[in-house]
C-alpha cells in the first residue's frame, strides 16, 4: 500500500469510527474503490489495526474519566461503601459489556474476515440498522445520565455491540448508542458510554490482528503504511470525538440516519451497475 492510500484510509477511519455511520463499512467501500481485495487477510488486519489509532484518541480525550473509573472500580472491589460510586458501576458496565463482542469475535472470526465482508452485507446493514437507530432516537424519556449507568446497561449495550463485527455496516457506535437510548440514556450519555465500551473491544481486536496476521501485513499492506494509517486515524479521531459530543448535545441523529440510507443505496447502485464487485 502506498502512503497516500494509507493516509486516506486513516482519515476515513478517524472521521467515521465514533460516528454512527460504520467505520468498517466506509473503509470497506474505500478499499474496494482503491482496488484492494477486501477479504485479503492483510487488508482485514490493516482495517482492524488502524482502528486502534482512533481508540487511542478516545483514551487520550477521556483520560481523566478513564482513570477515575479504574480507580473507583479497584477501590470498590475491596471497600463495600465505595460501590455506590457511579464510576464503580461504570467499570462493571464496560467489563461485562465487552464480553459478548469478544465471544462473537472469536467464535465467528473466519466468517467476519471473509464471507461477511461482502459489500451486499455492508449496504444492507447500513440501511436496515438506520431504521433501528431512527426508532431509538425517537424514544421518549431519554433522561438518564452517565451517572445512572449500571451493569445491566452494560450487558444490554454489549449484546448490541456484538452485532457490529458480524454485520459491517451496522456500526459499533451506531449499535451501542441506539442501545443506550433504548435504556433511556440521554443522547450525550449514550454517546459517551459508546466511547468507553469501544475501548476494550477495539484494542483487543487490533492487538489480536497485529500478532496473528503480522506476516500477512508484512507481505501485503506493509507495516509502514499500517503505522502511518494508525497515526493519522488517531489525530483525526481526536477532533471527531470533540465535534460529535458538541453535535449530539444539541441535535438528534436524523442527519446520520439519512446519510446511512443514502450511502447504502449508493453502494447498491455501484454493485448493480458493476462498478464494484461484492
Amino acid at each position: 500500500m502506498n502512503l497516500f492510500h494509507a493516509i486516506l484510509l486513516g482519515i476515513v477511519e478517524g472521521i467515521t469510527e465514533f460516528l454512527p455511520v460504520s467505520s468498517t463499512g466506509h473503509l470497506t467501500v474505500v478499499e474496494k474503490l482503491l482496488g484492494y481485495q477486501i477479504d485479503d487477510p492483510g487488508m482485514t488486519a490493516f482495517t482492524a489495526i488502524i482502528q486502534v489509532g482512533a481508540i487511542i484518541a478516545a483514551i487520550i480525550y477521556f483520560r481523566r474519566d478513564i482513570i477515575d473509573i479504574i480507580v473507583a472500580w479497584f477501590t470498590g472491589l475491596f471497600h463495600a461503601d465505595r460501590r455506590t460510586d457511579p464510576d464503580y458501576r461504570m467499570g462493571w458496565a464496560v467489563i461485562l459489556g465487552s464480553i459478548p463482542v469478544a465471544v462473537i469475535g472469536l467464535v465467528f472470526k473466519d466468517a467476519i474476515e471473509t464471507t461477511l465482508r461482502s459489500m451486499w452485507v455492508v449496504a444492507a446493514a447500513l440501511i436496515i440498522w438506520s431504521f433501528v437507530m431512527a426508532f431509538a432516537d425517537r424514544q421518549q424519556g431519554l433522561n438518564r445520565s452517565i451517572d445512572d449507568v449500571t451493569w445491566r446497561d452494560g450487558i444490554f449495550i454489549g449484546l448490541f455491540q456484538a452485532l457490529s463485527p458480524l454485520f459491517p455496516g451496522i456500526s459499533r457506535s451506531g449499535a451501542t448508542i441506539s442501545a443506550g437510548m433504548f435504556r433511556k440514556l440521554d443522547r450525550v450519555s449514550a454517546t459517551r458510554l459508546s466511547f468507553f465500551m469501544g475501548i476494550p473491544a477495539l484494542v483487543a481486536a487490533g492487538g489480536l490482528e497485529s500478532v496473528s496476521q503480522a506476516s500477512a501485513i508484512s507481505s501485503t499492506v506493509g507495516w509502514t503504511a499500517t503505522i502511518v494509517g494508525t497515526v493519522v486515524s488517531l489525530v483525526v479521531a481526536y477532533f471527531s470525538i470533540a465535534w460529535l459530543l458538541r453535535f449530539v448535545s444539541k441535535n438528534s441523529f436524523t442527519g446520520f440516519i439519512v446519510y446511512r440510507i443514502a450511502l447504502g443505496a449508493f453502494i447498491i447502485v455501484l454493485l448493480v451497475t458493476g462498478t464494484i464487485t461484492a
